[in-house]
């Protein structure tokens, strides 16, 4: 960014306007100023720091990129590298060559080449967007594919195993804090849990603290551990509607005591409504923040 100033002293603003100009708080905008070097502040003679319309605009910029699903710092590095004041690019774009980067790297099944790709989906975006617009559109792909038989067994398996790997390293510590806690299993039978996983780690980013049973497990175990810790949620997911509906008594008998939630393509809303649960709506990241937001 260039150094070159066109305003005077009697056109810059203190930290506390520029906050109000843009909704950004004080403390944020420091943040961004001392980590990333985005604001370029001009000192008065008793050491306060006055900024400019130019600051205004890369505030602007940054908040538009964040929106669009960049993290903080790439925002940042994109701005500054620019050397503009307003955001460029496109996130769709981007999240797109992202989704298809990470299918070349798992369809032919080379771990190195996987995990480097994910450690810059992850430094590149928020939790959240390489989340939802990531991994969870490769997923559907994935299962796409699948039932076209284009897709191997080695590449589902390995695939499961390395996405797995990457989220369960993220969720280290998701039980521990004073927010509402989330029980979280996969119905009977059902061993697909990279769903549930990453419902679970969105509501960790809601400030939820997370039990996790895990694929697989009986209905009974999971009202007995709900009895036992009182959970403010209770979640149930499977990819097949066939072992919801056999276990419709149960479910019902959870959710008079618990709110249920019952996720995964095979969460029917008509199962729903009959057993007293809810279906969550969205993406894994955006559906966790849109129930902490409506929490009971």
């Amino acid at each position: 960014m260039s150094n070159v100033r066109v305003a005077s002293i009697d056109e810059l603003m203190r930290i506390g306007e520029l906050s109000r100009r843009t909704g950004v708080s004080a403390h944020v905008l420091r943040s961004w100023e001392k980590r990333y070097g985005l604001l370029e502040p001009e000192r008065t003679e008793g050491g306060f720091r006055l900024y400019s319309d130019a600051d205004e605009r890369r505030i602007r910029a940054m908040i538009q990129r964040i929106d669009e699903g960049f993290s903080p710092a790439a925002a940042a590095r994109q701005l500054i590298a620019n050397g503009r004041h307003s955001p460029s690019g496109h996130a769709q774009d981007d999240l797109s060559e992202d989704v298809q980067a990470l299918r070349r790297a798992l369809e032919g099944l080379d771990e190195d080449a996987a995990a480097k790709e994910l450690d810059r989906i992850f430094r590149t975006f928020s939790v959240a967007t390489a989340i939802d617009e990531v991994l969870i559109p490769y997923l559907l792909d994935l299962g796409d594919r699948w039932e076209r038989q284009e897709s191997t067994v080695s590449e589902e398996h390995f695939a499961t195993f390395i996405l797995r790997g990457r989220l369960l390293s993220l969720a280290r510590g998701w039980g521990a804090g004073n927010g509402p806690i989330a029980l979280l299993s996969c119905a009977p039978g059902e061993d697909h849990d990279l769903g549930l996983i990453c419902f679970g780690l969105g509501l960790r980013e809601q400030g939820w603290r997370i039990v996790m049973l895990g694929a697989n497990t009986p209905t009974e175990t999971v009202a007995t551990s709900a009895e036992a810790m009182s959970p403010d949620l209770v979640v149930i997911t499977s990819t097949s509607r066939e072992r919801l509906t056999g276990e419709r008594d149960r479910l019902r008998s959870i959710a008079a005591r618990h709110r249920l939630l019952l996720g995964g393509a095979g969460a029917d809303p008509q199962i729903a409504r009959d057993v007293g649960a809810e279906v969550p709506a969205g993406p894994p990241m955006r559906a966790a923040a849109t129930l902490a937001h409506t929490r009971n």
